[in-house]
């Protein structure tokens, strides 16, 4: 359900020409279910001539609300469509989770 929200705000925002939204609640030390962790790729020319914090600092507006309620990160790649030629296969995985300790 949060995916889909995070999807849907983003699509209507940015018009992007590629969008994946990937809940990686999984990797992390969550209880089962939990929807805290995603990673998006976003490809949209509407972050033409802003550098990478401008383009973050957009997305955390459109997603304030989530960020202030479960989301607990959220892992941004931002390309302009010049920037994402070539580069569909080369976007970096996450890294490993730092929090691996026991849930309390």
């Amino acid at each position: 359900m949060i995916r889909e929200q995070i999807e849907e705000k983003l699509r209507l925002a940015f018009e992007p020409a590629h969008l994946e939204v990937h809940d990686e609640s999984y990797r992390h030390n969550v209880p089962a279910g939990s929807e805290s962790h995603f990673k998006v790729v976003i490809v949209s020319d509407c972050f033409v001539g802003q550098r990478f914090l401008a383009r973050h600092r957009s997305i955390y507006g459109e997603l304030a609300a989530e960020l202030a309620g479960s989301v607990h990160a959220l892992a941004l790649h931002t390309y302009t469509l010049k920037e994402w030629e070539g580069l569909q296969d080369t976007v970096l995985a996450s890294p490993n989770c730092r929090g691996a300790g026991t849930l309390a």
